[in-house]
């Protein structure tokens, strides 16, 4: 058999159930031979971000596998798999690859180099009879230790060279986790247990752990405060008594009172690593970190004691340390009864806003209503970036692990509809909702027809406000003599066009309505653009800001 045919069949092994294809590449007709599914996209961003949104909707359990063409392919494909890397995704690249004679050699293209800087590993397929033992590293590389993505070429000569039959064996790689030692895992239990105010400042890793209800019962154990990251969000349900929301760019008001007076912040599955798109942490608070990857240790902030292991495990151990060292129930209500507090002072700041009558639509409207109608045990929402996320996750409620996907370090317009995508194809039975704005709906739009094709039916929300909302600060000249920041097209038209169901909303009072016929149209089978008229609303609880804004009130009245 052909090198391609040997590399489809350990796919099939490997449990690998679709192929995220984009646009000419062997394997595609290969694996389609032994009953993969190709998904094809319009381009190579938006493959990438439905493969990252497959990945995480499955928690990483199902392998999830891209294949671009050489060269262009392979470039174009970059941005999204950078992000993904940003994100701690799980993807295996394989993308064509030239014949080795020529590789290096201009104008041809190599990524191995440049890939080097945002994958766990990257490989290239030398020989045919190498197959398996490279397709193994890849996969067992793929499945330990930190998630991340990783690429594994295949070159033109290898995947048509003939592969000998008889020597075709392959057994697929395993995935293994790690508890933590139990000195440190005491360690952590007992300044958990003595600090008087601690938040437990949750990250990814918890749900790639699967370790929710362990989340859960740690908190409820200790009577301790959950934040989320924003990659986190709906690790641990919102409308929990302990939950103190989700906090990224974006900050509850909740979660930035508990920091602030915490003395304690005790991580778990999060790299405390600093940057735009993360909550800071005050200074002088004590710190304990759960990590799957010691490489995360010490990043951004000193730790005083840390846990290596797996997420779930450790919880386990934490939980059971709790109880050893007479810790457990060492709260009592208040804890539940403050955040409280903090979140009726937040719904009376944010009332008006989210009820509100203006014309255009005020976003965070559209957001309350979303909140209204979804069933949130059967949905899934996901933002797009720039304003959409910084509204949307600090107001829609997450009460379902993956019920929301927060993503974005690297924060590319236009990745919150292919995540929503592939969050269809992983979760069928599941509402998807994809919230974003019309510059990136300017981006991604034709990929609307993929949602047709590949019957996916998600729901778009695009809040329409004709301009490139919070860009005007950045180019305000250009903006005022040249209109640079303007944005203009009817967009349920095109979408219409594509296949869609399509509505262009106008007046507050009909969102809901409006809302709802997109979800049935979804559940008929048929993907749903619905266009906000909205209007700019530049209003959010930027975390660095909120945090300093708690802090001075918090000296005051200790003054």
């Amino acid at each position: 058999m052909r090198g391609v045919d040997a590399l489809a069949r350990i796919l099939k092994l490997e449990g690998v159930e679709v192929l995220f294809a984009y646009p000419n590449h062997s394997l595609i007709d290969a694996v389609a031979k032994v009953g993969i599914r190709p998904i094809i996209a319009r381009g190579e961003k938006t493959l990438i971000n439905m493969a990252d949104g497959y990945a995480r909707a499955t928690n990483g359990q199902k392998p999830t596998v891209i294949v671009v063409q050489a060269g262009p392919g392979i470039e174009n494909a970059f941005g999204a798999f950078a992000q993904a890397y940003s994100d701690g995704v799980p993807l295996l690249m394989i993308p064509g690859g030239g014949d080795q004679r020529r590789t290096g050699e201009s104008p041809n293209f190599d990524p191995l180099p440049v890939y080097r800087n945002v994958t766990k590993w990257a490989g290239r397929i030398n020989m045919a009879e190498r197959i398996p033992e490279l397709s193994r590293r890849a996969f067992s590389v793929l499945r330990n230790g930190k998630p991340g993505p990783v690429l594994l070429e295949l070159p033109a000569d290898v995947s048509g060279a003939q592969f000998d039959d008889a020597s075709f064996g392959y057994t697929p790689a395993r995935g293994y986790r790690s508890a933590g030692d139990p000195e440190d895992v005491a360690a952590a239990a007992k300044l958990l247990i003595e600090a008087k105010r601690p938040v437990l400042h949750v990250g990814h890793g918890v749900l790639w752990a699967q370790a929710w209800d362990e989340l859960r019962e740690l908190a409820e154990l200790v009577s301790a405060p959950v934040m989320t990251t924003m990659a986190a969000k709906s690790v641990f349900p919102e409308n929990h008594p302990l939950s103190l929301g989700a906090g990224g760019h974006t900050l509850t008001r909740a979660a930035a009172e508990f920091l602030v007076k915490s003395d304690l912040v005790f991580g778990i599955g999060c790299s405390f690593a600093r940057g735009g798109f993360s909550s800071p942490i005050p200074a002088g608070k004590r710190m304990v970190q759960v990590i799957v990857d010691g490489r995360d240790l010490d990043r951004d902030y000193p730790v005083d004691q840390a846990v290596i292991g797996d997420a779930r495990l450790v919880l386990r151990q934490l939980i059971e340390e709790v109880r050893r060292q007479g810790g457990a129930g060492s709260r009592n209500g208040a804890v539940a009864a403050e955040i409280q507090q903090a979140r009726e002072a937040t719904r009376q700041e944010w009332q008006a806003r989210l009820s509100s009558d203006e014309s255009p639509i005020n976003p965070y409207r559209v957001i309350a209503e979303l909140n209204a109608v979804l069933d949130k045990t059967k949905s899934v929402v996901t933002h797009d970036s720039g304003n959409p996320r910084d509204q949307t996750l600090t107001n829609y409620e997450a009460t379902t692990p993956r019920g929301y996907i927060g993503w974005g370090k690297s924060t590319q317009l236009g990745t919150g509809l292919g995540i929503a995508l592939g969050a269809k194809l992983a979760l069928p039975d599941r509402t998807c909702v994809n919230i974003m704005g019309d510059l990136a709906f300017g981006t991604v739009g034709m990929e609307v027809e993929t949602a047709v094709r590949e019957r996916l039916p998600i729901m778009t929300v695009l809040l329409n406000n004709s301009v490139m909302g919070g860009y005007g600060h950045h180019m305000p000249t250009a903006s005022e003599q040249f209109r640079s920041n303007q944005l203009s097209g009817n967009y349920a038209r095109v979408a219409e066009g594509l296949g869609a169901h399509a509505q262009r909303v106008e007046r507050p009072s009909d969102v809901r309505s409006a809302l709802e016929r997109a979800i049935a149209a979804t559940r008929d089978g048929r993907p749903a653009v619905l266009e906000m008229i909205t209007k700019e609303e530049p209003v959010y609880p930027v975390a660095a800001q909120l945090l300093k804004e708690v802090s001075t009130s918090a000296a005051l009245v200790t003054a």
